[in-house]
Order: C-alpha cells, then sequence, then structure tokens
C-alpha cells in the first residue's frame, strides 16, 4: 500500500521543497520589511504616478493592484493606462488627502506596498502591511529606488539595464555639452503660485546645459519667489508643465517684458508616465530632451522621437508609436484616451 502512494508523497515534498521561504528587504530608510517569496500583487500609494513610474523601469506594471487617485485622474497622465492598461479599472486605495485608505488596502491584500512618505509607511507597517519607504531628492535616488524594486520583486537585471541606461544617457549629453561656454538662464515653475516644486529640477537643468535661476544651493524641496524676483531673474527660458500654464505665461502681461516671452522660449514639460519635470524614472529623457531646446546646434542629429521609443520599449517593455511619443514630448494627452 505505501508503494502505492510513494510517487504523490515524493512529488508533494519535491513541491515544498520548491516553495522560497518569506525573505527580508531593506528599504530606503534603513527599516527591513518582510516579503513573500515573490510579489505578485504591489500597491501604490501617495505619489503614484512617480511610483507606478519605477515599477514600470522594472517590467512589473502588471502587478500594480490600484488605480490612479483623483489628483491624477487627466489627461496628463492618460499613459498610466497605455503602460498598464489594467489600472485604468482599478479604484483608488488613497484618500483625498494622498494618506492610505486603510481598509480599502486591506482589502487588495497587497504583497508589498510602495510610499515616499515615511510617516505612511510606518503606519501602514504597524497594520500588519508591508510598507516600504522610497526616498527621492537626489538624482542618484531614482537608481537606488530601481534597484530596491529590483530585490522587491526578483528582477535584478532589469534593474541593472535601467541603471546602466541612465548613466549612458546622461554621459553622452555630457559629452556633447562639454565644451559648452554660453548656458541659457532657465526656469521651471508654476506661474499661478510662483513656486519651483522640485529640487531635482535644479539637476536636469544644468546636466542639460542650462542655467536654473532658482539654483542657489538650497535643500529645501520646493522653492517659493515674488514677482520682482522672478523679473530681476529676467529668464531666457521658461518651462511649464502643462499648457494651460504656458497660456496663462503668455497672457499675462506682469511678465510681458520677461526675456523667455518675448522670445517665445515658453517649453511645456513632456508627459508620459508622470511630468518629465518633476520627479520621475524618465529623468533621462528628460535631460536628453531639454539638452536638445538649450543646445539645439549640439544635438542637431538626435532623434529625440527615436531616442524615447526606444527608451519606452527597452525599460517599460512599451511599444509606442511615432504620433504617441509625439503626444507625450509635446506635453502629454490634452483630452482622455478613453474617449478618442
Amino acid at each position: 500500500m505505501l508503494f502505492r502512494f510513494l510517487p504523490f508523497l515524493v512529488a508533494f515534498v519535491a513541491a515544498i521543497a520548491q516553495v522560497a521561504p518569506p525573505r527580508v528587504v531593506e528599504d530606503m530608510a534603513g527599516d527591513e520589511v518582510a516579503l513573500p517569496a515573490r510579489v505578485e500583487r504591489v500597491a501604490t500609494i501617495g505619489a503614484v504616478p512617480v511610483l507606478n513610474g519605477l515599477v514600470f523601469a522594472v517590467g512589473e506594471g502588471r502587478r500594480i493592484v490600484n488605480g490612479l487617485p483623483e489628483f491624477a485622474r487627466k489627461p496628463r497622465w492618460g499613459y498610466q493606462a497605455v503602460f498598464a492598461p489594467h489600472t485604468a479599472a482599478l479604484p483608488t486605495l488613497q484618500n483625498h488627502d494622498r494618506t492610505p485608505n486603510l481598509e480599502a488596502l486591506l482589502g487588495a491584500a497587497p504583497d508589498a506596498v510602495l510610499t515616499m512618505d515615511r510617516a505612511s509607511a510606518d503606519a501602514l507597517r504597524r497594520a500588519g502591511l508591508p510598507a516600504l519607504y522610497l526616498a527621492w531628492r537626489q538624482p542618484e535616488d531614482v537608481k537606488a529606488a530601481v534597484r530596491l524594486l529590483g530585490r522587491v520583486f526578483d528582477q535584478p537585471q532589469a534593474a541593472e539595464r535601467y541603471a546602466e541606461r541612465f548613466d549612458r544617457m546622461l554621459a553622452d549629453v555630457a559629452a556633447r555639452l562639454r565644451d559648452v561656454r554660453t548656458r541659457p538662464r532657465v526656469l521651471y515653475f508654476s506661474p499661478k503660485t510662483l513656486t519651483q516644486p522640485h529640487l531635482v529640477v535644479e539637476w536636469w537643468i544644468r546636466a542639460a546645459g542650462g542655467e536654473s535661476v532658482t539654483d542657489d544651493g538650497r535643500t529645501v524641496e520646493s522653492r517659493s519667489f515674488t514677482l520682482e524676483q522672478l523679473l530681476a531673474w529676467n529668464p531666457d527660458i521658461l518651462i511649464v508643465s502643462g499648457h494651460e500654464e504656458a497660456e496663462t505665461v503668455r497672457r499675462e502681461p506682469r511678465f510681458a517684458n520677461l526675456a523667455a516671452v518675448r522670445t517665445g522660449r515658453i517649453l511645456v514639460a513632456p508627459s508620459g508616465a508622470h511630468t518629465w519635470g518633476n520627479r520621475t524614472s524618465e529623468q533621462p529623457l528628460t535631460v536628453l530632451w531639454a539638452a536638445k531646446h538649450f543646445h539645439p546646434e549640439r544635438f542637431g542629429d538626435i532623434d529625440v522621437v527615436a531616442e524615447t521609443q526606444a527608451f519606452y520599449h527597452d525599460i517599460f517593455g512599451a511599444d509606442l508609436s511615432a504620433a504617441q511619443v509625439r503626444e507625450i514630448l509635446d506635453g502629454g494627452p490634452r483630452t482622455t484616451l478613453a474617449a478618442r
């Protein structure tokens, strides 16, 4: 009788042996988080478009179990549903103030929760959810965040592919700008609030061969300024995050005498997974795009559309048409993709 069941017993023992034990991953605050052997379901909380973009960078967008929050359910973020189509039908798992909706999260039962807010990560872990904190203040942080997700999803090669692409694109731009003598004075800002929203902007403007007028050695994330200060800076180039803001700049009489307005050098930052001017895994593309605008004579042979297509194919695993990429480069969709 025993011999009759022996093959089944051997198969059962072999199956148990193949189940890897849980593991511990250290997040970017140095906190240890216990995760299952394989993360199949991941929730993103807070800065959802940014976090989703990091997940896309290791090719695991299909693992996301939440939709976009209310603030991101706008045409500008339409390509989130191109990179991860299933998320268009998913509910948000956070409140209007971007704090976690604990009841909804527990119901979603994610294997991991990603957040850029340390207090949220601590609170979620106290509730029994495996939450990891991802920090982002300096340019190198994006590579560290992607490498962390490489460990979370057991995709170290994808994470290294991203890091190598990041370094190569930045090195290629730097080589073309090595002997540049004149740098345009640039301001990336919100014309409504007169703020420069993100510290990372200082880095990518400088890396693209520009001189950011708000780069005064600050360490705070956002920088406010007065109209008088803006007029004194008199930037050569203004960059905003949407076409509505560009129209505001063009129509505002107080901005009329700025050099950028008089010469028409008002740029709208591209928007794919997220607005390229802000924190995004697409940051290498930001630098290339900006460098071509700042120094067109040095980048005349660079096809930004082709470079962008290649990045999304190789890193995100997404095949976009030239028309789709041009839409991203033009500031992102102006109408919802679903309505087309």
